[in-house]
C-alpha cells in the first residue's frame, strides 16, 4: 500500500510540473489538410504558453484511424496527444474493424473549431434554394448527382441525411478527395456538392458555383448571408466537420486542465479568431465536458445514419 501511495504521489507531482519535456501531437491528415492547418495555427501559441515545444507528427491513413490507434495506446501522461477530426466519432460505425473506442479510449481536452459545409450547385441547375433543389430531385428521381470527397466523409453523410430528410432519390458520386469533386461540379458533370466553407466561399464569390445553404446549426460568421438547411425546411439538419484535441484515457485531470486552459486562451485571442474565420472555420473552445458531449452525440447520431443507409467500409 505504501508503494502504491508513493507511485500515486509521484504521478501527482509529475502532473503538477507538467510539461517538462516536448509534447508529440499526432495529426491524422497530411500536411495542408484542414486539421493540419488548424494545428499549425493554434499550437505554436499554445507551445509558448506551456514553455515546451509541441512537435507535430502527421500520421494520415484509414480516415485518421492510424493516428487514433497510436494515441489510444500511448502512455496517459500528456506527452502524446492528437488533433482529432469528426471521423473519430464516425469511423467505428463505418469500418468493420476499428481498434479504438472514441468514448472509452480518449480524454477530451478541448474542442478547437467547427467547420460547416455549404451546399453548392452548378450555376446551370434550376434551383436557387434548398427547397427548389429538392423539388427538382423529386421531379427527376435519380437524375441529380451529388458529389462527395469519398465514401464515409462528412460530405457523403450530408448527402445521405438530405436524402432521408427530404425523401428524395439522388445519385451519390464519390470522388478521391474534394479537388476532383469540385472540378467536376464546376464542369457540370455532377450537379451538387456539400463543400467545406474554406473552399466554397471563394468559388461562390467568383460566380463559379451557387450556394444554397449552410449546414451549421445556426447562421455562420463564415458566411452570414447564407440560410441554414434548418431554416430551409429541414429542422435539426446539421453536418459540420470539427477538430479538437484529445489525450489518451486516464491522463491526469491536472494535465487536461492545464492543456485546456492554454488552448482556450489561444482560441479566444482576437488575431487567432480572425485567422480561423478567414479559413472557413469557427473557433469553439470550451471545457472538456462540452467536447466529450459532442463526441458522444456525433457517435450516436452518425451510427444511426450509417446503419440506416447501409454504408460500410473495409
Amino acid at each position: 500500500m505504501f508503494s502504491a501511495f508513493l507511485a500515486a504521489s509521484g504521478f501527482a507531482a509529475a502532473a503538477s510540473t507538467y510539461p517538462d519535456k516536448p509534447i508529440r501531437m499526432m495529426v491524422p491528415v497530411p500536411p495542408g489538410g484542414v486539421a493540419d492547418t488548424v494545428a499549425r495555427l493554434v499550437l505554436p501559441r499554445v507551445s509558448e504558453l506551456l514553455g515546451q515545444p509541441i512537435v507535430i507528427d502527421n500520421r494520415p491513413g484509414a480516415n485518421g484511424n492510424i493516428a487514433y490507434v497510436l494515441v489510444a495506446r500511448a502512455a496517459p501522461d500528456g506527452y502524446t496527444l492528437v488533433t482529432a477530426a469528426a471521423g473519430i466519432s464516425i469511423n467505428p460505425s463505418l469500418y468493420r474493424d476499428v481498434a479504438f473506442d472514441p468514448l472509452r479510449d480518449f480524454a477530451p481536452i478541448s474542442l478547437g473549431v467547427i467547420a460547416p459545409n455549404i451546399l453548392l450547385v452548378h450555376p446551370g441547375v434550376a434551383a436557387t434554394s434548398v427547397m427548389e433543389l429538392v423539388a427538382l430531385a423529386k421531379a427527376k428521381p435519380g437524375q441529380i448527382a451529388f458529389a462527395s470527397p469519398g465514401n464515409g466523409t462528412t460530405g457523403h453523410l450530408a448527402v445521405e441525411l438530405l436524402r432521408a430528410s427530404a425523401g428524395i432519390q439522388i445519385t451519390h458520386v464519390p470522388y478521391k478527395g474534394g479537388g476532383p469533386a469540385l472540378t467536376d461540379l464546376m464542369g457540370g458533370q455532377v450537379q451538387a456538392y456539400f463543400s467545406v466553407a474554406l473552399v466554397a466561399v471563394p468559388l461562390v464569390k467568383a460566380g463559379k458555383l451557387r450556394a444554397l445553404g449552410i449546414t451549421s446549426a445556426k447562421r455562420s460568421p463564415v458566411a452570414p448571408e447564407l440560410v441554414t438547411l434548418s431554416e430551409s425546411g429541414f429542422p435539426g439538419f446539421e453536418v459540420s466537420g470539427w477538430f479538437g484535441w484529445l489525450a489518451p484515457a486516464k491522463t491526469p485531470r491536472d494535465v487536461i486542465s492545464r492543456l485546456n486552459a492554454e488552448i482556450v486562451k489561444v482560441l479566444n485571442a482576437p488575431d487567432i479568431r480572425e485567422r480561423l474565420l478567414s479559413q472557413g472555420t469557427e473557433p469553439a473552445g470550451g471545457p472538456p465536458e462540452v467536447f466529450a458531449a459532442l463526441i458522444r452525440s456525433e457517435h450516436s447520431r452518425w451510427g444511426r445514419v450509417i446503419r440506416e443507409s447501409g454504408i460500410r467500409l473495409e
